[in-house]
């Protein structure tokens, strides 16, 4: 008897899909994200992965933050900084839903366009975010600060992955930034070291974890 196998219902991106956004469109979308920006203001980032262990831009002060509606979830492919179009790996994204503890940065108004074209390039590299001001709310009083949230209608989007298969990816991805893995840890750490508690993060560091001593 002949065994039906069921479609793969998480399948990589085709690489044939990927683009990258030219300058104009980044351009473009730093400036529609900055129109409603008071250049006098400070400025503040939300931080929820990479952003809050490596920023990569001066602060003038960072707070811990919670966010409602969303959630830090690995949905988003990375095939740049932690994957290829080939093989993507897989980074942090804002998904609909819940709640997040994430870092807030303040950016000294003066310090803001610089700052911002730079984290733009990083960030922004295919559009697969959407930046949008959303309300935090930290010990010190509640602020509005610019995220990343993941654009769910992009092939860039994946949900619902298994812990083995999250494993698989994050052990063999590898980007243009490092090894996928050292963004899954670090992230792990960062998080610890702010008293930041993400069961889902814990489940998945435990699970690579035990993966890596099965092949010592």
């Amino acid at each position: 008897m002949n065994t039906v196998f069921s479609p793969n219902p998480h399948p990589m991106p085709a690489p044939s899909n990927f683009r990258l956004l030219t300058d104009a469109e980044r351009h473009a979308s730093l400036q529609a994200s900055l129109a409603d920006w008071n250049p006098d203001q400070d400025l503040w980032v939300y931080g929820y992965g990479s952003l809050i262990w490596r920023p990569e831009f001066d602060f003038s002060e960072k707070r811990i933050a919670l966010l409602h509606g969303y959630h830090r979830a690995l949905c988003l492919w990375s095939r740049v900084n932690r994957g290829t179009p080939d093989q993507p790996g897989l980074v942090f994204g804002l998904d609909t839903g819940g709640s997040c503890q994430g870092v807030v940065f303040r950016i000294p108004a003066n310090d803001v366009p610089t700052t911002m074209e730079a984290l733009w390039r990083r960030e922004m590299p295919s559009g697969a975010y959407i930046p949008k001001w959303l309300n935090c709310r930290t010990d010190e009083g509640p602020i509005t600060a610019l995220a990343f949230t993941m654009n769910r209608n992009t092939d860039a989007y994946v949900s619902g992955l298994p812990v083995d298969r999250l494993v698989h990816i994050v052990r063999n991805a590898h980007g243009s930034y490092g090894p996928c893995i050292e963004y899954v840890l670090e992230t792990a750490q960062a998080l610890r070291q702010s008293n930041i508690h993400d069961k889902r993060l814990q489940t998945l560091v435990g699970a690579l974890q035990t993966s890596l001593a099965q092949d010592c």
